[in-house]
């Protein structure tokens, strides 16, 4: 191909880049502190980079409660090379959610042979989707989406090659193989890819690429799986041990699969058309596999953490490589027959229906959050965080928490934390709940939980609530907290249905002036509204 051919791709590129800084640096708020579970993973890339391997604690046993291996091991390199915490994981984030709108239009440029104006909006649709909103609340989720995009282009270029080269499938196994690290569902979601291939190929013509695929995950992904199982002591990541033991769920089936549809639907409507014809008919169905398939996937987990759809945000990019050929041959010569005026009508329209596009992909920032209260900043002021801060004066003393809000509070504090929902603990996880047994063993200074009953609202202590596994595990701190001498030293919320205790032990040295410092806290923003929270500890019980 010669220079001079390549000169617009490079030129829409260019546009591309730009309109994605611009889109970033003009629309995205990079000032909110990480959101809470994004923390979990920053604690784990910073023990990790200062040299104390993958622990929740400094000098315990590890603990894979970091989903996102491979994302957590890169930031702690870059953390090593000299950058922050902060820096590390948006960096990462950032690059790669500008690499992967470059996928998608080289993609359906060169792969699909798209033309520019439909290449270019699929690439525009991921530059103002969700993608940035997850970097700005330091997930790593685009470097996900990255791999998962890297992958399937070179599983649409296998489909179309007659004999494809050896080192293209193997290209495309090692592509798998590294979404499959980053995060464990990638080797589901590389394995509908493979599945896809095999669809559009043949089974007999995908054989060579199917041994090569099965030598790569057996041998270098066996090799990471057993060195993993041996490293934390157990085959899976911490958190599935916690959010898959209920097995599968249509219901978190079902809220995945209306995710996918959120996020990627003015694609639908290529995907029907696919249905149109024997020709597109078998592609439609391929291009579906991994779509449907990984949606499917999160029905063996629940969906909390799920900020902004992230779980699902790697269809976004593959459905963006795969609409364009199931359209393309649509006919549309009846326009030749139309006067100047009425070709200026439908331009104009056809413009409108670009502009509705993009901005329906920008509105999905709007729902990030359950809470969010406008689009232009997922989440309030967090006063977990300066709580944390506060809390940060008192580092390096050997104290413990014990939380049920496992981000913000141990991250910024250095605390040594139990986090007891147990995605960031191995025994809670595999035990199935927090034991009195186990807070006995490190007696935590302070005790914070997060419920919807306070001072004012005592909660009701009925079977079918302590059926509830969170309100049974607040309830076993509560409890264990005024069975062993702890004041309770706040109960902060902007209203007393909705709360966060702050119970402390009376017997160490700086247990006074922390139980005054907490109880005298004036700056916790309820992270629900971003008001001022009022203690109701002080409030009698009714």
């Amino acid at each position: 191909m010669t220079s001079k051919k390549l000169l617009p791709d490079i030129f829409i590129s260019f546009l591309l880049l730009l309109s994605t800084l611009y889109y970033a640096f003009n629309f995205i708020d990079f000032s909110i502190p990480p959101f809470e579970d994004a923390a979990m993973v920053m604690r784990y890339a910073q023990h990790l980079a200062g040299g104390h391997g993958i622990v929740w604690n400094i000098g315990e046993a590890p603990v894979d409660g970091a989903t996102d291996f491979l994302f957590m091991a890169a930031s702690a390199a870059l953390i090593k090379l000299g950058f922050t915490v902060g820096q590390s994981v948006r960096g990462i984030g950032f690059a790669s959610h500008l690499l992967t709108v470059l996928i998608i239009y080289w993609t359906n440029r060169r792969i699909h042979n798209g033309n520019i104006p439909f290449s270019f909006l699929s690439g525009l649709y991921l530059v103002v989707g969700t993608g940035l909103s997850y970097v700005s609340a330091y997930f790593g989720t685009p470097f996900f989406a990255l791999a998962a995009a890297s992958t399937w282009s070179l599983g649409l270029i296998l489909m179309k090659e007659e004999n494809p080269r050896w080192w293209l499938s193997l290209t495309f196994a090692l592509s798998g193989l590294v979404t499959g690290l980053i995060r464990p569902e990638g080797v589901i979601l590389a394995s509908l890819m493979l599945l896809a291939i095999i669809l559009m190929r043949g089974l007999k013509n995908s054989v060579s690429i199917i041994v090569i695929f099965g030598v790569v995950f057996l041998t270098l992904g066996g090799a990471y799986f057993l060195w993993r199982w041996d490293y934390f002591g157990y085959p899976l990541p911490n958190p599935f041990y916690k959010k898959g033991e209920g097995g599968w769920s249509w219901g978190t089936a079902n809220a995945s699969m209306l995710n996918a549809l959120r996020l990627c639907l003015p694609m639908i409507f290529a995907f029907i058309l696919g249905f149109r014809s024997n020709d597109t008919l078998k592609r439609t169905i391929a291009h579906l596999i991994p779509i449907l398939g990984f949606a499917l996937a999160f029905g063996l987990v629940s969906d909390e953490m799920n900020y902004g759809a992230r779980f699902q945000y790697a269809i976004v990019p593959i459905a963006l490589m795969s609409w364009i050929p199931l359209v393309v041959n649509l006919k549309f010569e009846a326009l030749n027959q139309f006067s100047v005026k009425e070709r200026g009508v439908y331009l104009v329209a056809g413009v409108a229906l670009f502009a509705s596009l993009v901005y329906y992909s920008w509105f999905q920032n709007c729902f990030l959050a359950l809470y969010q209260q406008s689009c232009d900043r997922p989440y309030e002021r967090d006063g977990r965080l300066e709580m944390a801060q506060m809390l940060a004066d008192y580092r390096g003393k050997g104290y413990v928490m014990a939380v049920t809000e496992a981000g913000l509070l141990p991250y910024y504090s250095g605390w040594d934390a139990i986090d007891t929902w147990g995605l960031n603990d191995q025994f809670i996880a595999h035990n199935g709940q927090i034991t009195v047994e186990y807070l006995d063993k490190y007696k935590p200074e302070i005790i914070m939980f997060h419920d919807y009953y306070s001072p004012l609202v005592p909660p009701k202590l009925t079977e079918a609530n302590l059926a509830q596994r969170w309100f049974s595990m607040t309830i076993l701190l509560k409890t264990y907290a005024e069975n062993n001498g702890y004041v309770l030293a706040a109960v902060f919320g902007d209203s007393p249905y909705d709360t966060h205790y702050f119970y402390v032990r009376t017997d160490f040295e700086d247990s006074e002036r922390l139980i005054e410092r907490i109880s005298e806290f004036r700056d916790y923003f309820y992270p629900t509204t971003g008001k001022r929270s009022i203690n109701y500890a002080g409030f009698p019980e009714p």
